[in-house]
């Protein structure tokens, strides 16, 4: 395999272990690179991070934040909201590793050429970001913080304790034999809030479909495999709010019919404008 094939599987591993190793360094030896968890983090012991969407449930519940959450959360915000996109999810989220997991071996086991008839929408996501908000408001809790696999993940690694894997293992079984990115793709509520925030941001994949050979690989590994509607058919950008930015359709095309651009998406927004 050649490393152009997995370049940005490469980077995406290494930024979500290294997040892991800072939080885990941060707690354990006292650097102060990064020190708290995903939920709520300190940069440096000076730029506060916090998770959008834990602060719109703590707002939810009742609770009183500090200005500290505030300023992190719309830090977070501005970042995803301006560049990242869902890029959350393919290049920090902790149970992106389990999901990417269970995704290859279900291509190994060529379990997506078996007929399934069992379907669910992708919008549950969305029910789910309301249902988590009322729940928080009728419970006075933070009710994905409770239960969250990616926080319950992101704990266990950075603190060393072994409670809630039995969650992990279930969401592996289940995109592995029921639903192909199933957990990611269609329940998880942090994926649509990130998809929301993601709208109007810059980075984005662009398709020139004069290149395309019609080899469908790229479809083969999105695990947002609607976004790629374009392929074959005329050359655009990326612009479906669940495109996680991973770069995996970028990884696997032989024809350079895929890249990431900022510049090109500007130029062609601008053009759009023009007319």
């Amino acid at each position: 395999m050649k490393f152009s094939n997995i370049k940005y599987l490469i980077l995406r591993r290494f930024t979500q272990f290294g997040l892991l190793f800072l939080y885990f360094a941060g707690n354990f030896w006292g650097w102060s690179i990064l020190q708290g968890d995903i939920s709520t983090s300190m940069l440096f012991n000076k730029v506060p991070l916090s998770d959008p969407f834990a602060l719109l449930e703590i707002f939810a519940s009742g609770a009183v934040v500090g200005a500290n959450v505030l300023i992190g959360a719309l830090i977070i915000s501005l970042f995803y909201g301006i560049i990242g996109g869902r890029a959350f999810c393919s290049w920090v989220c902790p149970v992106n590793l389990v999901t990417d997991a269970a995704a290859w071996l279900r291509r190994k086991l060529l379990i997506d050429k078996i007929e399934r008839k069992l379907w669910i929408s992708r919008n549950i996501r969305y029910y789910m970001i309301i249902i988590v908000l009322i729940t928080s408001a009728i419970s006075g809790l933070a009710a994905f913080e409770i239960l969250s696999p990616i926080t319950i993940l992101n704990r266990n690694i950075i603190f060393g304790v072994g409670s809630g894997l039995g969650l992990i293992a279930a969401i592996f079984i289940f995109d592995l034999f029921v639903v192909k990115n199933g957990w990611c793709g269609h329940i998880c509520p942090l994926g649509g809030v990130y998809s929301i925030i993601g709208k109007y941001s810059i980075f984005r994949v662009k398709h020139t479909s004069e290149n395309c050979t019609l080899c469908m690989k790229c479809k083969d590994v999105c695990p947002e495999s609607q976004v790629l509607h374009m392929i074959g058919k005329k050359s655009i950008n990326v612009n479906d709010i669940e495109c996680t930015n991973c770069g995996r359709c970028i990884d696997v095309c032989d024809d350079n019919a895929l890249e990431f651009s900022i510049g090109k998406y500007i130029t062609e927004n601008k053009n759009k404008e023009s007319k």
